[in-house]
């Protein structure tokens, strides 16, 4: 589903929103893996649109915005950022790899780097998995990448929307920073 544009952002309203004016989109694609929650899905939506994030694909389990109830979380964030719905996360790794994108798994492995540590090249793709389960070992295996967030609590994890609006803001800083120097 095609985004819409808001005419004139609002972060262009105060004085601090010029260190943002050369950003269009952050080119980030976000993929979600069997995300079963409907909120988590619709905090993605917002924070997506916050950040200006190309697009979301929805892979597998994971519930599309023609589920109303998603608009009570993403509170029309649905209708302003691009969206499309896969049968599965690999196959579209697969063809965001082919078409040039970096593929990062947000996930806690052996062989992950640290979030702020990592140097994307943009344009890039961030996976997020199933809220247990985490994200499926088939597109685990089509990543580039492993991303760990760093975790200091017992828990060792945060919600995974939580995770996304952590992981968007810190691109979008890293994005920034390359395009105004």
């Amino acid at each position: 589903m095609p985004p819409v544009t808001p005419a004139d952002p609002v972060y262009q309203a105060t004085a601090l929103g010029g260190a943002y004016r050369g950003i269009a989109r952050l080119p980030v694609t976000v993929v979600l893996d069997q995300v079963r929650s409907l909120y988590n899905v619709g905090a993605f939506f917002r924070t997506a649109d916050a950040v200006r994030a190309e697009r979301i694909v929805l892979a597998g389990i994971t519930p599309t915005p023609d589920d109303p109830r998603i608009a009570k979380t993403a509170l029309g964030a649905e209708r302003s950022v691009a969206w499309s719905s896969e049968p599965d996360a690999a196959s579209a790794i697969a063809g965001l790899r082919a078409a040039g994108l970096e593929v990062a798994a947000i996930e806690t492995s052996l062989h992950a780097v640290d979030l702020f540590d990592w140097q994307p090249r943009f344009p890039v793709c961030i996976v997020f998995g199933h809220e247990v389960e985490g994200i499926s070992r088939a597109a685990q295996d089509g990543c580039d990448v492993h991303v760990r967030i760093p975790t200091l609590g017992m828990k060792q994890s945060i919600n995974v929307a939580t995770a996304g609006g952590v992981v968007l803001y810190e691109l979008l800083r890293k994005y920034r920073s390359i395009m105004t120097p």
